[in-house]
């Protein structure tokens, strides 16, 4: 399996690519150089289409798709440049300093980020493709595709940063983007409180990437990823001293963003936005930024001494998300939320997969999940499209009316419970692998976290999650695709432009993970390391069985079970009753009652107080400050009143009157009168005569 298959995992051995390997790795010539359009041409093209979108023949979708295109076509050609010759290349240009620190704008174009390019690209493009029909005759059409446009562009700078900087500026686009998108039709209080909740969830996480981001970049004196990579190498004392703070402060930031318990509530409640939006949130932007930056620092986590502790911290976090979402998808009636929860459990499986060391392994899952997520959604919404409803209950027998729909449908579902031989199966096969060698006693992990007990609870907990993953995507199945319909209206496949994504993805889902087949091909491997080589972290020359088997019997029998329970006429409604337990449906149902807890227990508590002081400020020293900066123009404009009409005014004035008098002598000698000139004449010659005799 990919993920820790060899002792030694307390301290790994870090090899940074560009020192050690850089025989192996390429320039990338002119394909790398020029990777700073990938971020650029999808920003530039969002404010285009908010712009002059109306002017265009399909009103910016034609401008949204064509992008996505390039970038499904850059993306494509990266990778496939970089399975044949690995790329290691980071363009950077200075736009300031803070002391010592430059600030930077570049680009990155390695393994990690090469894998994210084509996710975003290729899955981006079907979706904006899916999204011309679904969106059809919406009131804001050209807003939502400007807005759809700059949440791809925003994942791309974040993925293509390489420093914490420009990583933070992508962050944030994403979350201006997505607060946008998931309140679309606002118009309705309960879609922009959506919009509104995951704005403010997502800022407490965005605290501690903050905090982390100050901490990790004074450390090792610079906010390049590549200098952390090379102070974790060299063992840098200030690294690690604060590789702790540093690295529970950032992942609290991917918590956020990668809706990790209990920061997950708001990641349910942002269906409310298009269909469309949900799918390319779930499957390649987003939710999935925060296992970007855990693999992107990952070498942070394996600095000795504290980073030990942090990766427990990680693993437990993941094995609570993937355990406790899972179980809440059970008692979801809305098609869009049964999804939504089980993304919540499979970047629990990310997430512990990380902390268990298994670098690779974590990311393999997010390479393949985008496509059956991708897939799922884009179904769903055709679903809905169809029946106007997105209520279980609202559905059924629609299996004969939406063939394209239910097939593929069902081939995401198989992926998503980890059937073989999809996609699913192999990149949640190699977490489960590395779970279980991290619970043995040849694994260092253990012994740095106090025994074996903790890897192997979280693997008994991702066991249970693959059988509850199977029984609700089996459950979801039967509700909507068998049995009789209950809508109304006729329902119909959708159009072309609808379905071929769906069967795209499909084929995604089913090979996607073949290219990573133990003792066959490791070529996902190859592509993710290649920036640096974990000695811990490396691809294993057969299946681990046992891990194998587990994992497929909990599929198997989840399917089992939610056939026996849901499939038309095979059981009674008293013998579905039987598997409600007492106290744990309404528990379900409230979701842990978390979303009251912040509710009551804090929101309410603070809001009036935080509310009186915020208008005791706004009264006090706000409405200080502007009325005081009130009286001070009015007294300003009564000084320059004064002046102007007692200095400038009589300064003019006085002028005139000087004038007018010099005027007055003039006058009264210019009389017109030639007698009195010639006296005038006359004696002021004999002045000057005498004047001249007198004094000479």
């Amino acid at each position: 399996m990919i993920g820790l298959l060899a002792p030694g995992l307390v301290a790994p051995v870090l090899v940074v690519a560009e020192e050690a390997h850089a025989a192996e790795l390429s320039s990338g010539g002119l394909l790398a150089s020029a990777a700073w359009l990938i971020p650029v041409v999808p920003l530039v093209a969002a404010w285009v289409i908010a712009l002059f979108g109306k002017r265009f023949p399909l009103k910016g979708w034609d401008v949204a798709i064509a992008v996505m295109g390039f970038e499904a076509a850059y993306g494509t050609v990266l990778l496939l440049s970089h399975i044949a010759n690995p790329i290691g290349y980071e363009g950077t240009v200075e736009i300031a300093r803070i002391g010592s620190l430059p600030i930077e704008w570049g680009w990155t174009v390695d393994g990690l980020s090469i894998m994210m390019y084509s996710i975003v690209g290729v899955v981006g493009f079907l979706v904006f493709l899916y999204a011309r029909g679904y969106m059809e005759g919406d009131i804001r059409y050209t807003w939502f595709f400007a807005s759809f446009t700059l949440f791809a562009g925003g994942m791309l700078v974040l993925v293509s940063a390489p420093n914490l900087l420009q990583l933070i500026v992508g962050w944030e686009l994403v979350g201006v983007s997505s607060w946008l998108l998931i309140g679309h039709y606002w118009e309705e209080h309960e879609n922009s409180s959506a919009a509104i909740k995951a704005f403010l969830v997502n800022r407490v996480g965005d605290i501690g990437l903050f905090i982390g981001a100050i901490i990790v970049s004074v450390s090792v004196g610079s906010f390049r990823f590549s200098d952390v990579l090379d102070g974790v190498e060299s063992g840098a004392p200030t690294l690690a001293r604060y590789a702790f703070w540093g690295g529970v402060a950032l992942f609290i930031g991917a918590m956020g963003k990668s809706a990790q318990f209990p920061l997950h509530v708001w990641l349910p409640d942002a269906m409310a936005g298009p269909t469309p939006v949900s799918a390319l949130m779930h499957a390649a932007t987003m939710v999935t930024a925060g296992v970007y930056l855990v693999g992107r620092v990952y070498p942070l986590y394996l600095t000795e001494g504290f980073a030990d502790d942090v990766r427990s911290f990680i693993i437990v976090v993941g094995a609570l998300t993937l355990f406790l979402t899972g179980l809440i998808a059970l008692v979801q009636n809305d098609i869009k939320k049964v999804l939504a929860y089980s993304t919540l459990s499979q970047l629990g499986y990310m997430t512990a997969a990380m902390g268990a060391g298994a670098y690779t392994a974590g990311l393999f899952h997010l390479f393949t999940h985008a496509f059956f997520k991708a897939l799922l959604f884009l179904g769903a919404g055709s679903v809905i499209h169809a029946v106007h409803s997105n209520n279980l209950s609202d559905m059924g027998g629609l299996r004969k009316d939406m063939p394209w729909t239910f097939r593929t449908f069902v081939v995401g579902s198989l992926a998503l419970a980890g059937i073989l031989p999809l996609a699913g199966f192999f990149s949640k096969d190699e977490i489960l692998a590395s779970l279980r060698f991290a619970g043995s006693e040849e694994s260092g992990f253990t012994a740095a976290q106090g025994g074996a007990g903790l890897a192997n609870v979280v693997l008994v907990l991702a066991i249970a999650g693959a059988f509850v993953t199977a029984f609700y995507m089996a459950r979801t199945v039967f509700l909507t695709f068998y049995g009789q319909y209950k809508g109304h209206g006729h329902p119909h496949e959708s159009p072309k432009v609808m379905w071929v994504p769906l069967a795209v993805l499909g084929f995604f889902s089913i090979v996607a993970g073949w290219i990573n087949i133990p003792g066959i091909t490791s070529t996902f491997t190859d592509v993710v390391g290649a920036r640096f080589h974990l000695v811990a972290d490396h691809h294993a020359e057969s299946f681990d069985y046992l891990a194998m088997v587990l994992g497929l019997a909990a599929a198997v029998g989840g399917i089992a079970l939610g056939y026996r329970i849901w499939f038309p006429d095979r059981a009674t409604q008293a013998e579905r009753d039987t598997f409600t337990i007492p106290g744990l449906y309404p528990l379900l149902s409230a979701k842990y009652h978390i979303d009251t807890f912040y509710m009551d227990g804090i929101i309410r508590p603070i809001r009036g107080p935080v509310a009186g002081a915020v208008n005791w400020v706004n009264g006090h020293v706000i409405d200080f400050v502007v009325n005081g900066a009130g009286l001070a123009a009015m007294g300003l404009g009564r000084g320059v009143y004064v002046l102007d009409q007692e200095g400038v005014d009589g300064a003019i004035n006085a002028a005139g009157a000087v004038t007018g008098a010099g005027g007055g002598v003039l006058r009264r000698m210019q009389s017109g009168r030639i007698e009195q000139y010639a006296t005038w004449l006359i004696g002021g010659t004999v002045a000057l005569v005498a004047g001249f005799i007198i004094f000479s």
